[in-house]
C-alpha cells in the first residue's frame, strides 16, 4: 500500500542516517547543555562516568599493590573476604600484596596426623612439651602433625580450642600464620605479613605490611579484621596487653607503645624508652627492662599498661641481656631471660625472682642462654632451647637450690633444624 499513512509524511523531516561523528558531536553538545544549566536533583552523566572509572582504577591499583590494608572487613553485619575460591567451603587465605604474584601455596586439608616420619627421640622432653622440629608438630600426646608449607619461628596452643597457631619464619614472601587442628587438618590464615603478633590466648593477631599495622579477631580459621592505623618508620607489633596492641618502634632499636584499636591510631609521640617486654603478671602489669642505674644499664621494670607504659618500680642488680628473649611464669613468681656472665659464650640464662622487685631483686643461674621462646608448664617448669642446642628443662625449686638446668640433646636432629618449643596460652 502505498502513500502516507497516519501521520507519517512521505518525505521526513531531517535526514535518517546519523553518521558516528554525529552522534558523538550530539553526545557532547548535552553533556556541554547539562554542565551548563544543571537542574536540581538531576544526575551528571559526564561525572558519573568519570566516577565509575576512577573507582575501576582505585580497585585495580589497590589489587595490584596495597591488598593488604585490612584483610577481611567486617562491615555492619556482613564480612567482606579477600581472594575467595567459588565452590570451596573452607575460609580463604589472607594473601597479603598481589595475590596473584604470592609463592604462598594453601595447603589441602589433611585427615589425620602425619606417621610417615619417625618421632626423634626427644629426651625427658617428651610428653612434657609440644615441640616443632624441621616442619613436623609433635605433641606432648605423641601425635605428628606435617606442618607443610610453613616453616616455623614461634608457636602457641590455643585457650580451649585444642589447636595451634604457628607463625612462619622470615621468608622473602613474608611472614604466615597457620592454624593447626588437633586432627592434624591446617590452614593458612595469612601469608605474605612483615610481622606477626598473636595474642596469648590466641583469639587476636596484629601484623604489619607496608606502611599499616592491623589487628583482627581469630574467628573459626577466619581473620575477622577490626581496626587499622598507620605504622611510623620500621615499628611493628610484637605483643598485646589485654585488648592493646605492644608495638616496637623499631626491632633494632630501643622504645615500646601500646596501641588501643577502640581509641584510635598509634600516637607518634607515645614511645616509652622500654628495652624489652617479657610477659605480663595477673594483675594486667607488664614486666620488662628500661635503661636505669649508674651507669645506665638494663634494668628490671614493672609498666603500667594504663598510663602507656609508665614506669611503677625499677629494679637494679643483676647484669641483664636486652635480647629480648625470656619469660614470666603463669602465677607471676618468676622471670627466666638471659644474663650475661662469665660463661664462655658470654651470657646464661638467669631466674628472677620477681617477688624481690621490691629491692634489690634475686636472680640465679638457671642453665645455658636462652635461643628461643619459653613455655611455662602448669606444673610450673620452664623449658626453652639452648642458643647451642638441646631443651633445658628449668625448675624453680631445684634452681634456688643451686642447681642450674642443663641441656638435653635432640638425637636424631640436625644442628640446623634447632627444635621450637610451643608455648601454652595465657591461664
Amino acid at each position: 500500500m502505498t502513500g502516507p499513512g497516519d501521520n507519517r509524511t512521505p518525505v521526513p523531516a531531517r535526514p535518517t542516517v546519523v553518521t558516528a561523528d554525529e552522534l558523538e558531536r550530539a553526545l557532547r553538545e548535552t553533556f556541554s547543555r547539562q554542565a551548563a544549566a544543571p537542574l536540581p536533583g538531576t544526575v551528571d552523566p559526564a561525572g558519573l562516568a568519570i566516577r565509575r572509572a576512577t573507582r575501576v582504577r582505585r580497585r585495580r591499583v589497590l589489587t595490584g599493590t596495597a591488598l593488604a590494608g585490612v584483610a577481611t572487613v567486617l562491615v555492619s553485619v556482613g564480612m567482606v573476604q579477600l581472594s575467595p575460591q567459588s565452590g570451596q567451603s573452607t575460609p580463604p587465605t589472607v594473601v597479603l600484596g598481589d595475590p596473584r604474584g604470592s609463592s604462598w601455596p594453601v595447603p589441602e586439608p589433611v585427615s589425620s596426623p602425619s606417621a610417615g616420619s619417625p618421632r626423634p627421640a626427644l629426651g625427658p622432653a617428651g610428653g612434657a612439651v609440644d615441640l616443632i622440629v624441621d616442619g613436623t608438630l609433635y605433641t606432648a600426646g605423641n601425635t605428628n602433625i606435617t606442618l607443610g608449607v610453613v616453616a616455623a619461628d614461634r608457636a602457641q596452643r590455643v585457650a580451649d580450642k585444642g589447636g595451634w597457631l604457628v607463625v612462619g619464619a622470615p621468608t622473602v614472601a613474608g611472614r604466615a600464620l597457620l592454624s593447626v587442628h588437633p586432627d592434624g587438618s591446617t590452614r593458612v590464615l595469612l601469608a605474605g605479613a612483615e610481622a606477626i603478633a598473636v595474642a596469648p590466648d590466641g583469639g587476636q593477631v596484629a601484623w604489619r605490611d607496608g606502611d599499616r599495622i592491623s589487628l583482627a579477631g581469630i574467628v573459626a580459621d577466619r581473620l575477622v579484621a577490626v581496626a587499622g592505623t598507620t605504622a611510623t618508620g620500621a615499628a611493628v607489633p610484637v605483643g598485646f596487653a589485654g585488648n592493646s596492641v605492644l608495638v616496637r618502634r623499631d626491632p633494632a632499636r630501643p622504645g615500646y607503645a601500646l596501641w588501643h584499636p577502640a581509641t584510635g591510631g598509634l600516637a607518634t609521640d607515645g614511645w616509652r624508652d622500654v628495652l624489652a617486654v617479657h610477659g605480663a603478671l595477673p594483675d594486667g602489669r607488664l614486666v620488662g627492662l628500661v635503661p636505669a642505674g649508674t651507669p645506665r644499664r638494663p634494668c628490671l621494670a614493672l609498666l603500667d599498661p594504663a598510663r602507656a607504659l609508665a614506669t611503677i618500680r625499677t629494679a637494679c642488680g643483676p647484669t641483664l641481656s636486652a635480647d629480648g628473649l625470656g619469660g614470666v611464669s603463669a602465677d607471676g613468681r618468676w622471670l627466666l631471660l638471659n644474663g650475661r656472665t662469665g660463661s664462655p659464650d658470654g651470657t646464661g640464662a638467669l631466674l628472677v625472682d620477681l617477688a624481690t622487685l621490691g629491692g634489690t631483686p634475686v636472680a640465679r643461674p638457671a642453665g645455658p642462654t636462652l635461643a628461643g621462646a619459653v613455655c611455662w608448664t602448669p606444673a610450673g617448669a620452664a623449658w626453652y632451647v639452648a642458643a647451642r642446642g638441646g631443651l633445658v628443662p628449668v625448675r624453680p625449686d631445684r634452681v634456688v637450690a643451686g642447681e642450674p638446668a642443663v641441656a638435653s640433646p635432640v638425637t636424631g636432629v640436625e644442628p640446623a633444624d634447632r627444635p621450637v618449643v610451643v608455648t601454652d596460652p595465657a591461664p
